[in-house]
């Protein structure tokens, strides 16, 4: 697979989206609507309809975070502070998740030409997930994102798109960095762990 101008394009500003969602800069929701919006129009190309719809998806959560946190930012005098999701409603969230991951992935199977129709799906249903643990703030969506990212590059290298297995390997590695940075932000913050949502 050759690489294209718009595939560089997208890959700048996904990475750019990541580093400033683990900085707690805002600005991370604007840069991730239009790396999205590109990678959906690659995505369909490569018939990855589960991720194209994906993309669509991420540009409403993409939208809903900048406005979680543009409201968190005017309430929170310390800036935005992550949180520890409550591990109770993460679980439920987990499988909820794996329930519809099953069911995208036998529709994707009969009624689509997706070259990894169940793969494609969990990805899918993970990534939103990930994606709206993001816009909650809640620490536990970095570790989420390494799982996620690693598995993605490697179905990349799979396909033979080294650019894009490697942009989703810089993601995993992103991930890393944006754990580390909350992880410090919340202890800032609470030093007693006890901040929860």
């Amino acid at each position: 697979m050759t690489m294209s101008f718009l595939e560089i394009t997208g890959v700048i500003l996904n990475i750019s989206g990541v580093w400033l969602t683990a900085r707690r800069n805002i600005w991370c929701w604007p840069v991730g609507i239009a790396g999205v919006l590109i990678y959906g129009y690659l995505f369909r190309q490569w018939r990855l309809y589960g991720d194209m719809g994906l993309q669509v998806f991420y540009v409403f959560l993409q939208a809903y975070g900048w406005l979680r946190w543009r409201a968190a930012r005017t309430a929170e005098a310390g800036g935005l502070v992550p949180v520890l999701g409550d591990r109770h409603r993460l679980i439920v969230e987990v499988a909820m998740t794996v329930v519809l991951s099953m069911a995208l992935g036998w529709l994707m199977s009969v009624w689509t030409d997706d070259v990894m129709p169940r793969m494609d799906a969990t990805l899918t249903c993970f990534s939103l997930l990930a994606g709206y643990w993001a816009a909650r703030r809640y620490m536990q969506s970095w570790y989420l994102w390494v799982l996620v990212d690693a598995i993605y590059s490697a179905l990349f290298l799979y396909r033979d798109d080294a650019l894009t297995a490697a942009l989703y390997g810089m993601f995993a590695g992103l991930a890393v960095y944006g754990a580390r940075q909350w992880r410090q932000a919340f202890d800032q913050a609470e030093p007693h762990g006890l901040r929860m949502l």
